[in-house]
């Protein structure tokens, strides 16, 4: 019986964490900076996948997932989505493959050393994902909502080397996401020390 109370106070506190982070998160989401440099204006970098991480180190990478999906959830339902859904998809896929892979080596090393680590892999990971993704999925999808040369013109104003859809992954969605998980991990790195004591069981 004692057992099933602990279980549940667990199960309880998780959900009250997510449901908090998932909050932040959304807030964070809404506050954007755009990458001139590197993308177009609908690519735009925000630190919305840091409490995402910090539920996946402290609950789990499926707490991870649940928290990137609520925080789109949110997003589509307050402030609605400006591109048609596929915005918010991609945000899901490429934040759940950031804090799932970072997580699951965090667990195994957890020093601060594990910490970089777990991030870096995180970065590489979401990196690749979001090359794949957009090249097979999203940036298809896009194209439905804008026309794929109007797209493909916008990174050439940015980079003269794009020419094509794959251009896009190697000069834009590569460095973007990049500085976006770097800039992430390093958000997270600051605020996880100081936030774990108050999520730890």
């Amino acid at each position: 019986m004692n057992e099933v109370k602990v279980r549940s106070r667990f199960k309880t506190r998780n959900i009250t964490r997510v449901a908090v982070l998932s909050v932040i998160a959304f807030v964070l989401m809404n506050i954007k900076t755009p990458l001139g440099f590197i993308a177009p204006s609908f690519m735009k970098l925000d630190i919305s996948d840091m409490p995402v991480l910090i539920g996946a180190f402290t609950m789990g990478p499926v707490y991870g997932v649940i928290t990137a999906l609520i925080k789109n959830i949110l997003k589509i339902i307050i402030a609605g989505s400006d591109t048609g859904l596929v915005g918010e998809l991609s945000n899901f896929i490429v934040a759940s493959a950031f804090a799932v892979t970072a997580s699951l080596f965090y667990r195994k090393h957890r020093t601060f050393k594990g910490a970089i680590g777990s991030l870096a892999l995180g970065i590489i990971t979401m990196t690749a994902l979001a090359m794949l993704s957009n090249y097979f999925f999203i940036f298809p999808l896009y194209g439905k909502i804008m026309p794929m040369e109007a797209i493909i013109s916008m990174c050439s104003k940015i980079n003269a080397n794009v020419k094509d859809l794959k251009d896009i992954m190697f000069y834009v969605v590569l460095p973007f996401n990049l500085v976006k998980g770097t800039i992430t991990a390093i958000f997270t790195i600051f605020i996880y020390k100081h936030v774990r004591p108050a999520l730890k069981d």
